[in-house]
């Protein structure tokens, strides 16, 4: 499929596509015209990158992660070396400092909504 397709049926710009090229997380066959050729696979590669990023990764950091990723039959391409086992752990607990984080101030701003919507009987807001 072209860049567009692939953009199309991702939800990623062409742009961030080509970003994701020169980073060396996506490469891309190219036709004698010089267009760029994704196989079926590009679209399952290009979610998994955003789905990082999302998580707060670098480029680098992906680009060390997916060769080690799981490929469609369910193996992955290499073995994760220890120190990216332990970087990657490392983000988890990060992610997961954060979802406490926000959950925290959920619970803060659902108190600060119900007091001022006049709702409120509990006692005044305290941040924990």
């Amino acid at each position: 499929m072209r860049i567009g397709e692939l953009a199309r049926r991702s939800g990623v710009s062409e742009r961030s596509l080509r970003y994701y090229e020169a980073q060396g997380l996506l490469r891309a066959e190219r036709t004698p015209g010089g267009h760029r050729h994704y196989g079926e696979w590009a679209v399952d590669r290009v979610v998994r990158i955003q789905t990082l990023y999302a998580a707060g990764l670098s480029s680098k950091k992906i680009a060390q992660l997916l060769p080690c990723m799981r490929d469609a039959d369910g193996r992955p391409n290499e073995i994760a070396t220890p120190k990216l086992v332990d970087d990657l752990t490392a983000e988890r607990d990060r992610i997961n400092r954060m979802i406490t984080d926000l959950v925290r101030s959920r619970e803060v701003l659902d108190e600060v909504i119900d007091t001022a919507s006049g709702s409120a009987t509990a006692a005044p807001v305290s941040v924990r």
